[in-house]
């Protein structure tokens, strides 16, 4: 077996270990469930924090997050960027919800899973940040907004734990979802006349 289909097999397994298993999750865990000795797991990801960072970004690339996101880099103005980037990463979450639960699960007491989920998070913003620039040089960006205040608040009405409360807690379905933060986020970031479009 090659060193890339092996890299390919310890990021399945801990994958499937992290959503069934938190419990289960210490690199000997993993090593064990992959078929593979402790060494030969550190010779292919030496921390375990690389290892969940890769393991996230492993299953951003088999659910395909870069062409989900091409509507929204390639949108021709702000607004549509952030209907698109918001239909994107909204429709992502369900998908990623179990990886999710498992990292902030584990993060208070994992430096690790903490780093990954923050890594993670990270780029979450850097999208809200895109989206943000996009409407700002649109001129559409509220007057008393500065970038930084309003991608912070767009990243933080779309996170995973807001999506838990409305989809899971108060039975909202997935496009209501969508729809609705669609439209607080024009309330809250476009001029008012901007936001009733």
């Amino acid at each position: 077996m090659s060193s890339e289909q092996t890299k390919t097999r310890i990021l399945e397994t801990t994958w499937k270990v992290l959503e069934t298993r938190i419990d289960k999750n210490r690199m000997s865990d993993i090593a064990k469930a992959v078929g593979i000795s402790r060494q030969a797991l550190y010779l292919h990801y030496p921390t375990r924090a690389e290892l969940l960072i890769a393991t996230t970004k492993y299953i951003d690339r088999v659910k395909k997050v870069n062409q989900r996101l091409e509507l929204s880099r390639a949108a021709g103005s702000g607004i549509e960027r952030l209907h698109f980037f918001v239909r994107a990463w909204g429709g992502y979450i369900p998908e990623i919800h179990g990886m999710s639960v498992a990292l902030r699960n584990m993060r208070k007491n994992d430096k690790a899973a903490a780093e990954a989920w923050d890594d993670r998070m990270q780029a979450v913003r850097h999208g809200c940040q895109a989206v943000v620039r996009a409407i700002s040089k649109d001129g559409k960006l509220k007057y008393d907004l500065s970038e930084k205040i309003a991608t912070d608040i767009l990243w933080t009405l779309l996170t995973v734990e807001n999506w838990e409360k409305l989809v899971r807690d108060c039975g909202w379905s997935q496009s209501e979802y969508e729809d609705k933060m669609i439209g607080l986020a024009k309330i809250a970031l476009l001029e008012p006349k901007e936001a009733t479009n």
